[in-house]
């Protein structure tokens, strides 16, 4: 059975930072792209940021870019979410999830089958 762990979330100031992880077990990443994506309430979940299995390749959303920095360490079939310079428009729950493929070019959730939990992340202004 797969399982996806997300920690890292919290509350935090405005310009403040968070690092979230998110911890695989029951599969192996290695071959699959990773993401990360957000819902705010009364919105839809959406696309954060998104790696390719090798890490060499990655995509954000216009407003996370220069911000957010995903990465990943195989070895440890783990992905990160570095967020700095936070704002109170990225108050959502953050969910990591396992991608279908190695890559996807403009990813959505179809493109990711394993999800996880999430984890609350709230910046007060």
């Amino acid at each position: 059975q797969v399982q996806l762990v997300e920690s890292g979330g919290g509350l935090v100031q405005a310009g403040g930072s968070l690092r979230l992880s998110c911890v695989v077990s029951g599969r192996t990443i290695s071959r699959y792209a990773m993401g990360w994506f957000r819902q705010a309430p009364g919105k839809e979940r959406g696309v954060v940021a998104h790696i390719s299995w090798n890490g060499g390749t990655t995509y954000y959303i216009d407003s996370v870019k220069g911000r957010f920095t995903i990465s990943r360490d195989n070895a440890k079939n783990t992905v990160y979410l570095q967020m700095n310079s936070l704002k109170p428009e990225d108050t959502a729950v953050y969910y990591c999830a396992v991608g279908r493929v190695p890559f996807a070019a403009r990813p959505t959730q179809a493109d990711f089958d394993s999800w996880g939990q999430g984890t609350q992340v709230t910046v007060s202004s």
